[in-house]
């Protein structure tokens, strides 16, 4: 007993020590603007802050803006937002160093002086990626992943690094270390997850270009819940070298890196930066694919597939609207447009999705959470995990007859043991489920997709009860198709009178809940997913320019 209470002392010093690292950080930030603005009052702050990121880049290419004046104006915003949202973990105080250094050599990269925001689990050298794990703290990372070595040779300077919740396994933002995230529109909503500091910065302003990560939905909850862009490219279309992942070692849910922003140019213009043969020779398993820019510019009308609901999470008026109003500004744009019927997603979520990312009996999982202090964020579905195989079966019947959609052996995983390797999926066909999906996508004689995507925000603490609602993004994690995000309207009074009749496909505790989680949401935004097939990332960012554009 005296060895756990001495235990569990050190590991609250060693929170208490990161939080103090984490003011000190806001104080640096905000000793550095006030040193730039006493030595030049008169920089316009707000106008350099209004400038989208390819007038913004034009002019720092050009000369015509500084680099400084760019950086200390974010720096400023980021800290604003920080404090109100606390989606910051760490200043990167050597950004100051590069932003020297990047003016004396004189070498133009396409993202020269552009500062840029980086989540938790995206190593940077003498920095921790810490996933809201205690153990991960003091274990500063020996060198950049090669997204951020790539991006400092096109120039950008990564300046922030943000929140994230425990373990990643969560849309959601909250970790014990560093707390709670909020929503910069509303601070009782969620600014999603996993990549939730990366998109209230975005989202509030405080950062014109992130970096996040997505294995169910990580980058477009975020983008969704905080009315911005981000596109969750292929599996392996951007390099994962130095990014840590959430369940060590699964590969039936396919991850991707990505980049978050205010709008689609933004994201186009970072994919051109980063798919460059400094990528290609840091990383070899990534592909040579530089960018497109026929098919991203292209203006031949699309022949777009289309779903308003998958039948397993039944979308808010608000989501069916948007599917709605959008595929009705694409035809009159003069673009065809295609139903697509969805099945089985409650097969594709429990099979593929559940079984896949946990097929060693979540014995990973649960590895990472060893020694911590708090396992409470994951909800249910850490809870779960824990349980011995007989209670998991004992729970499945009894749930049978309330929760039609949950079949035994999602519950029931193979057995857990202490031998037990992460590498053990081959068990779920999931490619065969993708040359299916395929399949039906060419029949159909498809170039990109239209689809729903969950919101508005939710309310603080409700992705934890509802981790089945990820099923309209975590399709194509599993498929490792290419997925973008673009706001498209904002939640009205009609919507949410409509939800008083909301009840779900199943009416269970799940339905009733996400209906309570939806409620209240008149002017935040929601968008819809833009879909491509794998490694055609040009088509989905063409796609979601359209799109946006209409």
């Amino acid at each position: 007993l005296l060895l756990r209470w001495r235990r569990r002392r050190g590991l609250w010093k060693k929170v208490k020590e990161a939080r103090q690292r984490q003011e000190r950080s806001l104080v640096q930030m905000e000793m550095a603007v006030r040193r730039f603005r006493e030595q030049h009052p008169s920089v316009n702050m707000i106008s350099i802050l209004s400038l989208p990121l390819p007038e913004l880049s034009k002019k720092l290419q050009d000369g015509s803006l500084p680099p400084e004046y760019v950086f200390y104006a974010y720096v400023g915003k980021a800290l604003q937002i920080a404090t109100e949202t606390n989606c910051i973990t760490e200043y990167l105080q050597e950004s100051e160093t590069q932003l020297q250094k990047a003016k004396l050599t004189g070498k133009l990269g396409l993202l020269y002086g552009v500062p840029v925001s980086i989540k938790d689990s995206i190593d940077c050298q003498g920095h921790d990626s810490t996933l809201g794990f205690i153990k991960n703290l003091n274990k500063p990372a020996a060198e950049d992943s090669v997204v951020v070595q790539v991006l400092r040779r096109q120039g950008a300077i990564p300046f922030v690094k943000t929140n994230v919740p425990q373990s990643l396994i969560s849309y959601d933002c909250k970790n014990l270390i560093f707390g709670q995230t909020f929503n910069p529109l509303l601070y009782t909503r969620s600014p999603g997850g996993s990549s939730g500091g990366e998109g209230a910065l975005v989202g509030g302003g405080g950062s014109i270009l992130g970096f996040g990560t997505d294995v169910g939905g990580s980058l477009r909850f975020p983008a969704a819940f905080c009315g911005i862009c981000s596109l969750k490219p292929t599996g392996n279309r951007l390099s994962k070298k130095g990014i840590i992942s959430g369940v060590l070692g699964q590969k039936a849910v396919a991850a991707g890196v990505g980049p978050m922003a205010k709008d689609v140019e933004s994201l186009a213009l970072c994919m051109r930066a980063l798919l460059c043969e400094d990528m290609f020779n840091l990383d070899s398993t990534v592909p040579p694919l530089p960018f497109n820019e026929e098919v991203y510019s292209s203006t031949q009308p699309l022949r777009i597939g289309y779903y308003e609901t998958d039948f397993f999470t039944m979308p808010s008026p608000a989501m069916r609207r948007a599917v709605r109003e959008t595929k009705q500004l694409l035809e009159d744009a003069g673009h065809t447009l295609v139903p697509f019927e969805l099945t089985n997603a409650d097969y594709m979520i429990f099979n593929f999705c559940v079984r896949g990312m946990f097929a060693d009996g979540a014995a990973s999982f649960l590895k990472s959470f060893k020694g911590e202090l708090e396992k409470s964020s994951m909800g249910l579905l850490f809870w779960l995990a824990k349980s011995p195989n007989w209670l998991k079966t004992v729970l499945s019947w009894i749930a049978k007859p309330f929760v039609s959609w949950a079949p035994k052996e999602s519950l029931n995983q193979q057995p857990r043991d202490s031998t037990s390797t992460p590498l053990t999926t081959s068990a779920f066909p999931s490619q065969e489920f993708c040359h299916q999906f395929i399949a039906q996508w060419k029949t159909l004689n498809l170039d990109v997709m239209l689809c729903p995507m969950l919101g508005p925000a939710l309310g603080i603490g409700y992705p934890g009860k509802l981790s089945v609602a990820v099923s309209y993004t975590m399709l194509y994690n599993v498929l490792d198709f290419p997925a973008g995000v673009v706001p498209v309207t904002m939640v009205t009074d009609e919507d949410e009178e409509e939800l008083k009749g909301y009840q779900g496909y199943f009416r269970d505790w799940w339905d009733r809940t996400l209906a309570k989680a939806f409620r209240g949401s008149v002017g935040l935004p929601v968008a819809v997913q833009c879909v491509a097939l794998p490694w055609q990332e040009e088509l989905c960012l063409r796609f979601m320019k359209e799109v946006e554009t209409l």
